[in-house]
Order: C-alpha cells, then sequence, then structure tokens
C-alpha cells in the first residue's frame, strides 16, 4: 500500500512546467492548472493536519488571506521579485515541514503560509484576464481552499491509520522533491 501511494505521490509531482502561468479560462479551474500551486496547496491542508487544534484552520486561512491580497497586489501593478521562485519553494518548505512533522506554535505555521500565500495570489492576480471580474478571484480562493480540505481530508485520513503518520512523512519528502524539481529551472 505505501508504495503505490508513494508511486502515485511522485507521479503527480514529477516535475512539468506550470501551466497555470498564462492560463486565460475561469477562476475557480485556474489552481488545478499549475502543478506547482497544487502541491503546496495540499501540502498546506497536511501540515494543518499534523499541526491539529487550531492549526487546522488558522494555517489555510492565512494563506487564502495572504493569496487574496497578493492578487490585489498584483492587479493594483505591484509584484515583487521572486514571486515564481517563491511558489517553487513554497513546495519544497511545506513538503520539509510535512516530512520532518515537528510540533510548531501555531502563529508560526500561519505566518510561513502567509509569504508563500502572497507569492501564490500575486501569481494568479498578474494571469487574471484583464476583464475578469470578483467572481474570477473568487473562484480561484474557494478552489484554494477546496485543496487545502483536500490535503487536510487525505492527512487526517492516514494519521488516523496505524502507518499512516510515517506514510505521510514519506509524502511529505516527495512533495519537498517535488518543489526541488520546480524550483531548481527557476533559479537556473
Amino acid at each position: 500500500m505505501i508504495g503505490r501511494t508513494l508511486l502515485a505521490g511522485l507521479a503527480v509531482l514529477a516535475p512539468a512546467p506550470a501551466v497555470a502561468h498564462g492560463f486565460a479560462g475561469s477562476g475557480w479551474l485556474h489552481p488545478l492548472t499549475g502543478p506547482d500551486h497544487m502541491l503546496a496547496m495540499v501540502l498546506v491542508g497536511a501540515w494543518s493536519a499534523q499541526l491539529g487544534g487550531r492549526g487546522l484552520s488558522a494555517v489555510p486561512a492565512a494563506f487564502v488571506a495572504a493569496m487574496a491580497a497578493g492578487a490585489l497586489t498584483a492587479r493594483a501593478g505591484l509584484v515583487l521579485p521572486g514571486t515564481e521562485a517563491a511558489i517553487a519553494a513554497s513546495g519544497v518548505a511545506l513538503g520539509v515541514a510535512v516530512a520532518l512533522a515537528r510540533p510548531v506554535a501555531v502563529p508560526f505555521a500561519a505566518t510561513a503560509t502567509l509569504v508563500f500565500g502572497w507569492a501564490h495570489g500575486a501569481a494568479h492576480g498578474v494571469e487574471m484576464p484583464a476583464a475578469a471580474g470578483i467572481d474570477y478571484a473568487i473562484g480561484f480562493l474557494v478552489t484554494t481552499a477546496g485543496l487545502h480540505a483536500a490535503g487536510l481530508a487525505g492527512a487526517g485520513l492516514l494519521l488516523d491509520q496505524e502507518r499512516g503518520p510515517s506514510t505521510l512523512r514519506v509524502l511529505g519528502t516527495a512533495g519537498a522533491l517535488g518543489g526541488l524539481a520546480f524550483l531548481l529551472p527557476v533559479l537556473a
């Protein structure tokens, strides 16, 4: 079972260009078109499940709030350099957090996700079609929250299994490696 789960996880995380960039479809679909975005968003949910308690809601909420702010500032023309690197680095950092499974203070975890949420939001804001309205932004924020919920639910199910915590740590390692595969080309 662990072998098939790991293989499926690695297949999903295989390096591929971030196809979300330049996507001009609907907002709710946008986060699903970039594997680097999906990886980070699912890992936010998984890390939240590991943290438990207030982390279950505070960490994903911080990401979504920062994502909204990042999108708004990008739409206003302010995009910080290194946005693509921060998006790729988010997969590495969140994967490492899940792999280590160390207890950290929820405010620290929420603050860490703020930085990454901002970068993801800036990318979505830049890619929003010029004629897009608030419904586009609401769409990508709702889908992002859904990806967080999927990561949280999946990790929650694993954490309830005898070997689940170690499986989740292996998947976190795979996520970090997937993030690294996205980060290296950005840094080159």
